[in-house]
């Protein structure tokens, strides 16, 4: 199974750096989610709802049907998010376009994390 269906076969899903604002791509790969009928949930510290969903403060605070995350945040911020994801054990992390470091990678790899980083976005994947 290659890394994107991996990926895509968690029964639910979460979207860390969710935004209120439709313009960035926070809000636009949550919607994404919700437009294919997945069980997602936006991960963001301050807003209570995204989208008309409950907002989770942080990858601990994750159901544990979450495997997969999406990461919309920058860089250094990813690097951060990866250790709670390992913590958290998350077993998949889609670091969307400019969200990706090496490190955050490297860490990725060398905990078994299947990683989609540096490539393709989700919202071409799932035709968004």
């Amino acid at each position: 199974m290659d890394d994107i269906k991996k990926f895509l076969a968690s029964p639910a899903f979460a979207v860390i750096g969710a935004s209120n604002n439709r313009d960035k791509f926070g809000n636009k790969v949550l919607r994404c989610y919700i437009t294919n009928h997945k069980t997602v949930y936006p991960i963001h510290p301050i807003e209570k709802e995204v989208e008309q969903l409950a907002c989770v403060k942080s990858v601990a605070q994750l159901p544990d049907t979450v495997e997969s995350i999406s990461i919309v945040t920058p860089p250094l911020l990813t690097e951060k998010i990866i250790s709670q994801a390992i913590t958290k054990g998350i077993k998949n992390i889609w670091m969307q376009p400019g969200a990706a470091s090496q490190a955050a990678i490297d860490e990725c790899v060398k905990n078994g994390i299947n990683v989609i980083a540096n490539g393709p976005c989700i919202l071409v994947e799932l035709g968004c």
